[in-house]
Formats: structure tokens, sequence, C-alpha cells
């Protein structure tokens, strides 16, 4: 936002200096990004009057001039510029001036003719970059007067950078309001006197998409004076502003658009077929711009149109056909709300950044038509004339911005600023911003005003009050902190425990997306239902894991079609399980999962190459389990699942509740996702694992430990873990070790049974043991294992 400070002092005029005015706006958030002077450096420039003006006679493209500038002779100019003319009030550098860059203005002689001074063009004088002829003054400007101060030149133009949550100032009305607060200045917003109608005539309004546009309005005026120039203070006023002077009609409309913050459009009313509608484009409807292209208009953009046409895209770019021209005697003007949701990002779908799109997508006061409508109308009956009829409104109230109600707690704002503020003040400034303010038993309740539709919670507030408060005099305190030790329950098992666990065995960590491939997962859990996004990032990415396999194994995939074949990965996360007891729905619970495949010991020379087996992956889980210092409580049992290879899969449970899977992939899984060699799975849920026991410290034996091996023939059924459990039971607390050395079936061994070969390790804390104590507990070992499991010992 761009704007003259003489402009801005005509609202609110403080007594502070410009810098100091500029600091206030940077410190309460209006960033003011440059101060430039409106006009050159010069000096020695007034106010004359061309009293005769005559072809040069040496030269076509001269003329010479007799001009006024109340002295008591008329001085001497030639001049080039084609718009001088007799009784035209201009600028006059005299004899002894200084313009922009150094230039001092001499005595001259031009083709032979003499010229004492020089008629300024706009350009010469600092305040445009080019312009077409001379300086062209108003008829009642005073002859002789310096022109700085009859232009009041001595003025900067001040660029405000605004963040997207203050649109309330990007029109003096806003700014002069806010510089008011930061002055602690009474501040009361101009009421614009409405314009009698003097005719019936107006077009009706359809609200057609109520929801983007709740309120238009308009206005029919006819007999307008296309041909009359804008006056110079409003050129002034919009170049100042970074505007640049079109013609009458249009100036207005950007006139108010700065003044008030409100933009505006206005229509040939000759161009209008019918009624006025406010709906969105129809499908491939096209529209002429007003810079002669032409655009397909998209699904969801906003129209304003008549009975037959499009006339405008609403609150963006108007339309070539319908745009007010030189033959333009009857308007429509126009002044509309148009929500934020609605503009949003549609002027950039074209291509295009104006400043009515700048505003409406940050959001206009929804109060401001009716002022806006009276204002511009007042401004064109003084500079155009004309006969203005009634204003028709459309509005959908419903659809209009409610103002927000919220509750402001003395000690959350103290708290948030580190200081306490007097109430008085803390209500003063809330008053001052347009608020309004009832005392609360704790604080304050406020209403915002329509201006202010940023306001919506506390903080809001909070903010408002520092920022006008003052940052500056918030003290700088560091902050105080206690620093305490965070408690930390060794039962805990931390989740980077297991993730170093992995990585140290040799795993990486992959990180994938909590929603996967639909079809991926139907193909893991066949049966079961999957949560699906309602707006999904793409098709394949639609579901919600049911666990993290499904995007293991598409990593597996992707890094495979790289040539990756060696792979061990992991990833900790949710997984989403549908539960229609659980709170929406759907219970989510935190796992880790990992995935095996490639070959083991591939490339190196002391170790034979094998592809990864069942019994790789269990040892990782089996470490994973070790972490809680009591793995003998878990057990692998043999089971099914529908991701996993049927006779190669083992549910793990810890005292019978489940805590994970572990297993190969199925081989019609393996098949359709085009995973290349065998596949091994793993899931464990974080909380299955439950607290780890606390490790107990206890004197080392003094004494030698003996091992005795034995070899028992058991049914191929028999799973070792019982064996395991059953010589643990028997052999008491001599019993320190116990390994499984070696598996054997085949010759020598009846067939359907197997040998298993296990190391027995034994020692005392107290004693050294005697080879008859220990033969006893081999001997309880065999006794129990023949007769829990008919085990023989093998010859």
């Amino acid at each position: 936002m761009k704007f003259s400070e003489s402009w801005l002092r005509e609202w609110v005029n403080p007594a502070v200096s410009s810098d100091v005015l500029s600091e206030q706006l940077s410190m309460a958030g209006l960033e003011v990004d440059a101060v430039n002077p409106v006009a050159g450096d010069f000096i020695g420039v007034v106010v004359g009057e061309v009293v005769s003006c005559a072809q040069h006679p040496d030269a076509d493209k001269l003329q010479v001039t007799k001009v006024d500038v109340g002295d008591e002779e008329l001085l001497d100019i030639v001049c080039g510029a084609s718009n001088c003319r007799q009784g035209l009030k201009v600028a006059v550098a005299k004899v002894g001036a200084v313009l922009p860059g150094d230039f001092k203005i001499k005595k001259a002689k031009l083709r032979g003719q003499p010229s004492m001074g020089m008629l300024c063009s706009l350009s010469e004088l600092g305040m445009a970059e080019e312009s077409a002829g001379i300086v062209e003054l108003p008829a009642d400007a005073p002859i002789g007067q310096d022109i700085r101060k009859y232009l009041q030149l001595d003025d900067v133009s001040i660029e405000v950078d605004l963040t997207p949550n203050r649109a309330d100032c990007l029109g003096l009305l806003g700014l002069a309001r806010e510089v008011a607060v930061l002055n602690a200045l009474d501040f009361q917003a101009p009421a614009y006197k409405a314009v009698e109608p003097v005719h019936d005539e107006q077009r009706q309004i359809e609200l057609l998409a109520p929801d983007a546009c709740p309120r238009y309005l308009g206005r029919v005026i006819h007999n307008i004076n296309p041909g009359v120039s804008s006056p110079l203070w409003l050129v002034e006023k919009l170049r100042r502003s970074g505007v640049r002077s079109i013609d009458p009609v249009v100036d207005v409309t950007n006139f108010v658009l700065l003044e008030l913050g409100h933009p505006m459009h206005a229509f040939d009313l000759a161009k209008i077929e019918g009624n006025i509608q406010v709906r969105y484009a129809h499908s491939d409807e096209k529209m002429v711009l007003l810079d002669g292209s032409e655009v397909t208009l998209l699904p969801g953009t906003l129209v304003i149109a008549d009975q037959q046409k499009p006339l405008a895209m609403a609150g963006i770019f108007g339309g070539l056909h319908s745009g007010v021209t030189e033959q333009s005697y009857d308007i429509f003007l126009e002044s509309a709300f148009f929500a934020p949701e609605a503009m949003a990002g549609k002027a950039r779908q074209y291509g295009l950044h104006t400043d009515a799109s700048h505003r409406y997508e940050r959001g206009v006061d929804p109060a401001l038509q009716r002022q806006a409508m009276e204002r511009a109308t007042a401004l064109l009956l003084d500079i155009v004339g004309g006969e203005p009829g009634p204003i028709v409104e459309a509005v959908s109230s419903s659809h209009i911005p409610k103002a927000n109600q919220i509750n402001l707690s003395a000690t959350q704002l103290n708290k948030l600023l580190g200081i306490s503020i007097e109430a008085s003040t803390v209500e003063r400034i809330l008053r001052q911003l347009g608020l309004e303010v009832t005392n609360t038993a704790d604080g304050w309740q406020v209403r915002t005003p329509s201006w202010r539709f940023d306001l919506a919670i506390a903080e809001d507030l909070i903010e408002e009050v520092a920022r006008v408060y003052g940052y500056n005099q918030i003290p700088n305190e560091a902050p105080s902190a206690r620093l305490t030790m965070r408690r930390f329950a060794e039962a805990e098992i931390p989740l980077h425990l297991l993730r170093q666990l992995l990585v140290n065995r040799g795993y990486l960590e992959a990180i994938t997306y909590s929603f996967v491939d639909p079809k991926v997962q139907q193909l893991l859990y066949p049966q079961v239902e999957a949560l699906l996004l309602p707006n999904p990032i793409s098709a394949d990415m639609s579901a919600m894991r049911l666990s993290t396999w499904a995007g293991l194994l598409q990593t597996v995939v992707a890094n495979q079609n790289r040539q990756q074949l060696q792979l061990r990965l992991f990833e900790s996360g949710l997984k989403f399980v549908p539960d229609a007891s659980a709170e929406n729905g759907v219970r989510q619970v935190p796992v880790i999962g990992g995935v095996l495949v490639g070959s083991i010991g591939q490339g190196q020379w002391n170790q034979t190459e094998r592809p990864y087996d069942f019994y790789d992956v269990k040892g990782d889980v089996e470490a994973l389990l070790a972490t809680t210092s009591d793995a003998d409580r878990f057990d692998f049992v043999p089971a099914e699942h529908t991701a996993l290879h049927p006779g190669q899969t083992a549910e793990i449970t810890r005292h019978g509740q489940h805590v994970g899977w572990l297993g190969a992939l199925h081989p019609d899984a393996e098949r359709k996702l085009g995973i290349k060699g065998k596949c091994y799975l793993f899931e464990l849920e974080l909380a299955g694992l439950g607290e780890r026991a606390i490790v107990q410290s206890q004197e080392l034996s003094r004494y030698p430990a003996n091992r005795r091996d034995l070899a028992v023939v058991v049914k191929s059924d028999v799973r070792f873990a019982d064996i395991l459990a059953t010589i643990k039971k028997v052999g008491g607390n001599q019993l320190v070790g116990l390994k499984l050395f070696d598996v054997y079936s085949g010759q020598g061994v009846a067939e359907g049974c197997k040998s298993l070969a296990i190391a027995l390790t034994l020692q005392d804390s107290a004693r050294t043991l005697e080879d008859k104590d220990i033969q006893q507990v081999v001997d309880q070992v065999v006794v129990a294992l023949k007769n829990e499991f008919n085990a023989t010992l093998r010859d």
C-alpha cells in the first residue's frame, strides 16, 4: 500500500515528523518499505499564465510565448510543448531556478528568440518518469505562487508492506484509524451524505451465488460528460499513491479504492442487456478483458453478467465490451462484497493480479459498500456531472460475515506479554481500535467491528494490545527457568532403543506415508475394509494403513527396480485399525515393523552366501524382545496370516496376549508385487512389549561352570520352545546356561523324528559342583523330557 503523507494527515494529523510516523507504523506491524519525495528537488518554479502563444518564425516545433508570473513585466519564453496555448496556467522555471539534477535556468536565445525561463513538464520537475507536455494547472491557480507550495510538493509517498491479515489497512481509512490509535488521538471516520436520486431507472440484481457474493449494490447514472479531464488534485493523489490517471470515471473508482480500501467498477449502461446477475461462470464461457486478451472462464469463477453475457470477472478484471469509454454517457456503478474464500487464488489462475483482487482475496469490510457507493457518486457528479438514480441493493444476510465475540483474560494477557498492563490502558487500546468492550470477572469480552475480521481468538487481541502499547515499551528480560531432571521410568522401553538396535543389526530406517495404495493393502488384508480418505493426495495414497508392511513392501519394489537387491528395512509409526468401539471408529496402534530380502554374506570372500531365511528375521525379533529383559515370557506360536506364507508364519504372544507377527511374505503377494527373492516380514505392537524387567544385580559365582551335552530324539512336531521350558523348570538354580547347537534328522534317526543337541551349563554360587551333583540334574532333565515328550537319548 502506497500513500501520500499529506493525504493521510487530512484524515488524522499527529504532532510527529515523517520519520517518527514511519517508525510508529513499522513498530505496529505495518512495515514501511520506502519513504520517497513526491517531486524532485527544485527551486524557483512558480505558477504562470500564458498570455500569448505564437509560432516561432524559424522553427516549426517551437512557439514563442509571453508568460505572466506576477512580475511587472511579462516573460518571453520559447516552448516546444504541443499543449501550450493562450490562457493556460503553467509551471514556470524563472531565470535562476534550479531543476532536479542541478539544472540551472539561464537567459538564452533559441533560434534567435530570447527565452527568459522554461515552461516545465512533470518529468522536468521530477514528478513523473515521462510526460507528453507541460503541466496544465487549474484555471484558479494563483499567478506567481511557488509551485511547491501550490501543489504541496513538500510531501512524501510512504510505501507500507502489509501482512495478509491487515486488509483493513489497504486504504487511507484504515491507516488513519491506526495512526490515531498509535498517537492516542480521537478518530471519527467521515460520514458521506447520501446522494438523492433524480430519476427512477434501475437494474435489478440477482444473487445466484450468495455464498460468494452476499451483497451487491448498483446505481444508474445518466448524462455524464466523458470528455472532462480529471482535476489535478485527483491526478496528484493517485500519482502519489502509485496509480496512473486514466479517465475521470476510472480515476474516481481508483480514488475510492485508495481512500476507503474498497474496490469499485463502472459499466457502460448501453452495453448491459437486462438485469444484473452475480453467478458462477458457465462451462467454456469466454470473455474479452479490458486489456484485450480473451480468456475461457474456469468453473468456480464468479462473474458479473447481464441476461446474455458476462460483463466482468467479479473482483478481478472488467470486460472490454462493457467498459466505460469516451462515448459512454450513461454508466452503471457497482459496489459489492465478495467472500475472500471465493476469491482466493482465482486471479492467479488466469495469470492476473489487480488492486481489486489483492484486496478481495484478503477481505474487505462487509459493511462498507453503501458508503463507497455514495462517495463515488458524489465525486463523479462533481467532476463529470450526471443524473444519479436510486441505489439497488441485493443482499443475503445469512452469508454476511458476523462479528466475533472474544473473551480475553487479564491473566492470560499478562502471562503472554510478560508484563502487567493497567486494565484501563487495555480497555482504551481496544476501544480505540473500534472494538466493543465489556468488562467481565477475569477480563473483558470483546465484539469485533466489521473491518477487523482478522480478529478471532484471544491471542489476536493480545497481539493488538502489545503492538499498540509498543513493543519497545516491553522490557527485555531473559526468561527464567528452573532446570529439573526429566523423570524417566527405567522399566519403560524407549522407541529410540529399538530403532538403534535394528540399525546396529544392519537395518535402514524407512519413512513412508500413513496412507497407502488400497490395492496393495487389499492384497495383504483381503478380509479387512480399510479407512479411505475423503480427499486423498492421489488414488494410490487413499487408504489408511493397517500395518507398516504395505509401505515397506512398496519401498522394497522401488529399491529393487533400482538394482538394490539386499535390503533390511524397518519403520516405526501408527497403524490404523477399524474398531467400532474406539473413538471416531478407528484404533491407532504404535508399531515397529521390518522387512528382509536378499542374501547374507554376498561378496564376502570369507563367508558362504545364502538367502535370508525365517530364522534370520526371527533372530532380529528376538533381539528386540530381549530389550525387555524378559524374553522368556514371549512365545512364537505357529499361526496363519493372510499376508504371510502358510507354514512359515508365527504369531508372537506374551502371556497369551498378541504382540505381533513374523513370517515369509505370501507367494501370491510376492508375485503380484513383483518382488525378487524371498521376503520376510515382522511387526510388533509397542504396547504389547510392556515394561521391561528391572535387572537385579547379584554377586558373580567364584566357582567353575560345567557343561554337559545331551542329544535327545523327539517327534518332529515337538517345539523346542516347549522342551526349553521343561528343562528350565527342572534344572533349578544351578542351570545357568541352555543352548541348542544342533538339529538333525536322517540316517540313524527314526522317520518322523528329529535329534536335538542341547548344551547345559551348570554352576553353583556357593560351591564347586561335584560329578554326582551334575549327573543328578542331567538325570532329572532326561526323565522330565521322557515324561513330557517321550524323548529318548540318542545312541
